[in-house]
């Protein structure tokens, strides 16, 4: 067996326990989840809508700014694994299936 790129055991097992906890499953449908990270993305996109690439990259050296980033991007990760989950996506799975494809679709430059 191929060795995992992505392990998700954990975190789905902690995504299930928090819905189950608060009777969210009803409301985690595929189409409310999908409309949640495109919220979530859009959250994410505002944090780097007038800024250059060089005051992107520079976000990491200010500790309040750089906390929302991380905070973001920790929410589209949770929403997009529980929508893998509500429909049965095997995130590894469906990563390196692109990953095969997109090595064919972009192969290697040769040299010459």
């Amino acid at each position: 067996m191929t060795e995992a790129l992505i392990s998700t055991e954990k975190l789905t097992a902690a995504l299930q326990r928090f819905a189950d906890e608060r009777d969210w499953n009803r409301y985690h449908t595929p189409r409310g989840l999908m409309l949640a990270l495109v919220g979530e993305v859009g959250e994410l996109a505002e944090i780097f809508q007038w800024l250059s690439d060089e005051e992107a990259v520079a976000l990491r050296d200010d500790p309040a700014r750089f906390s929302h980033l991380q905070e973001e991007i920790a929410d589209v990760l949770l929403y997009l694994t529980r929508l893998a989950m509500v429909t049965g996506v095997d995130l590894d799975a469906a990563v390196r299936d692109k990953m095969a494809k997109n090595a064919v679709k972009y192969p290697v430059p040769t040299a010459g």
